[in-house]
């Protein structure tokens, strides 16, 4: 995965040993990301060039936004892991704020973020 990464150019979409990779970067992070066959269909059956376009940034917002998702789950459950008060609470705020910007972008509702930052502060005040 390394070489795909540094072999290929930005908002690319490249075939090695029959396979598909994207390139999403972000401002932190450039990860190439496999797609299936199946997902691809679509893409090429679009005409004009707006709407080829448009599948590709819709390729790489849900990607964007299935990265960022995966990575507020695992802090999640990984501040629901801890059992130092202290830490949980440091932890708490940096949580909170990745929830926050999910719920800004609504990539999660508003009110399920809320919720989640209400259930976790309360978990942290009962350490």
């Amino acid at each position: 995965m390394t070489k795909i990464v540094q072999n290929c150019f930005e908002n690319e979409i490249f075939t090695n040993f029959n396979s598909y990779y994207f390139l999403v970067s972000d401002k932190k992070y450039n990860f190439a990301v496999h797609l299936k066959n199946e997902n691809l269909k679509h893409k090429f059956m679009a005409q004009h060039k707006s709407s080829k376009k448009r599948i590709r940034q819709d390729i790489k917002i849900r990607l964007r936004n299935r990265y960022y998702k995966k990575t507020a789950r695992t802090s999640i459950a990984k501040l629901r892991g801890m059992t130092d008060k202290k830490d949980a609470e440091v932890f708490l705020i940096k949580v909170i704020s990745m929830v926050d910007r999910l719920a800004k972008k609504n990539t999660w509702h508003k009110n399920k973020a809320s919720n989640l930052k209400s259930k976790l502060t309360k978990y942290v005040n009962s350490l």
